[in-house]
């Protein structure tokens, strides 16, 4: 009599790269203070770009003028630079940075 044993299956996970772990970090999409855009504008702005209330776009637009830069949405890399070239679309200085999770 021949015994028949199923061959040993092992399942091997991928190392995770850097390339990976860099497209699961969080970004960051932030806009700068600049002497030109009118803070009426800079709010709807991010009311229209982000659709935001008013008052959340208003808070927002007022950490832009006081300190200067403000975060203003965070999520994935691909929508993240996705809001950056809407927000230039807008002549925003904008820019993205890695979340620091």
């Amino acid at each position: 009599m021949v015994v028949m044993t199923m061959p040993e299956t092992r399942t091997v996970g991928r190392p995770n790269t850097d390339a990976e772990t860099a497209f699961d970090t969080p970004w960051n999409v932030m806009v700068y203070n600049d002497p030109i855009n009118l803070m009426s504008y800079v709010t709807m702005v991010f009311q229209r770009v982000f659709g935001y209330p008013r008052p959340l776009a208003e808070k927002l637009m007022l950490e832009v003028h006081h300190r200067g830069r403000a975060l203003v949405w965070t999520g994935s890399r691909e929508r993240a630079e996705w809001y950056v070239r809407q927000l230039q679309g807008y002549q925003l200085l904008a820019r993205m940075e890695r979340s620091a999770l």
